[in-house]
């Protein structure tokens, strides 16, 4: 099997935004990641992209390597027209839930930019609330266009390194290795070391982890 060049895996993505842009103009890419992780916070993201100055190998974060998503990022801060990254941290989520905090992170992203979109594209089935500019939901979109694909690197590498912060802050919880996902690993830590301030309560509430608290 011929593997594909970055070039062939970002053209129909590219091919996307082209059409998007004929139709509308300037436009952002928003997307989130970290809304199913125990701790820490979800990290949200918008991005301009450039089309005379195309980033290639961008894709759906999840579909690439860590080395490769570092290696993207660090492009797509440098070739971007403009660009946002939002932590919404676990207070917020257990006081508007993980819905709405992610909304109003999107939302904070979009508003943040340097250059005012035409349009926002937002990763998934819903847009954020009281958003200003027209927006329109993409399911997958992170596998659809550049510009969300390139959001969804932004956001998954900064939380991974804010968490990987957070590892070497607290070593006990192996966040490294999980990224605070529920696993059976970090359950069988979390019993054991009780809960921080960085943990969400209202994910761990039902379960009765938030009486460990240290």
């Amino acid at each position: 099997m011929t593997r594909r060049t970055d070039q062939e895996i970002s053209r129909p993505l590219y091919d996307y935004d082209a059409a998007v842009r004929a139709e509308s103009g300037c436009f952002a890419g928003v997307d989130e990641a970290g809304r199913g992780p125990l701790c820490g916070p979800v990290c949200t993201a918008a991005c301009i992209l450039d089309p005379e100055n195309p980033i290639h190998g961008i894709n759906d974060s999840k579909k690439l390597s860590e080395k490769k998503r570092e290696a993207l990022f660090e492009e797509i801060c440098e070739k971007a027209l403009a660009f946002r990254i939002v932590f919404v941290g676990p207070e917020i989520i257990d006081r508007d839930n993980i819905l709405n905090a992610t909304m109003g992170g999107m939302r904070q992203a979009v508003e943040g930019l340097e250059i005012v979109p035409n349009l926002v594209l937002v990763d998934g089935n819903r847009c954020p609330p009281g958003l200003e500019i027209p927006a329109r939901a993409v399911v997958k979109g992170d596998a659809t266009s550049a510009s969300i694909g390139a959001a969804s690197i932004l956001a998954k590498v900064s939380r991974d390194r804010y968490m990987l912060e957070l590892d070497r802050q607290f070593p006990q919880y192996q966040l490294a290795k999980h990224k605070g996902y529920p696993t059976r690993l970090h359950y069988e830590l979390i019993e054991r070391y009780g809960i921080q301030p960085f943990y969400r309560r209202s994910f761990l509430k039902k379960q009765g982890y938030w009486k460990k608290e240290l």
